[in-house]
């Protein structure tokens, strides 16, 4: 019985450490496929800014900007995750989100309900963003009057 309890400790233990290796990998793998996107991205503007004989494109210039950053603040969270110990900081995401949308204004703004709404959506992302940046890092601790009593 003591053998099979060990046997299922050590299970309980191992597992979680599997699925995190798992996980670790997977993401150092996605790092290094944004960085791959990254650094082609680079090469684009290159490619536009040497090359383009039309001066005027400055939407599609604007739009691969956005991209880049795109993939820089999906790489940034990457490195983020590792340095926190596991953890992504929920900023991060918010930061994606407002610049995802901003990308998606510049390039369809053809219908202008669509673009209200985009808008919308960023005024909601920068109000969560200061929500966050209000409320403290470290929970309260709890009143006597909330805890509960031993019986």
């Amino acid at each position: 019985m003591d053998q099979n309890n060990s046997t299922y400790q050590q299970l309980i233990k191992a597992v979680p450490k599997s699925l995190q290796l798992f996980l670790n990998v997977c993401l150092i793998l996605l790092a290094l496929i944004l960085s791959f996107l990254l650094f082609k991205e680079l090469i684009e503007f290159l490619k536009i800014i040497i090359f383009s004989k039309d001066k005027g494109d400055y939407k599609l210039f604007l739009a691969n900007i956005l991209l880049f950053f795109l993939y820089f603040e999906f790489i940034t969270m990457i490195v983020k995750y590792f340095k926190e110990d596991y953890h992504f900081p929920l900023r991060y995401f918010i930061y994606i989100g407002i610049t995802a949308m901003i990308r998606l204004i510049i390039v369809e703004h053809d219908h202008p309900i669509n673009t209200l709404i985009y808008s919308l959506i960023i005024l909601i992302l920068i109000i969560s963003y200061f929500i966050i940046n209000i409320t403290p890092l470290e929970r309260p601790v709890r009143s006597t009057l909330f805890m509960k009593k031993e019986k």
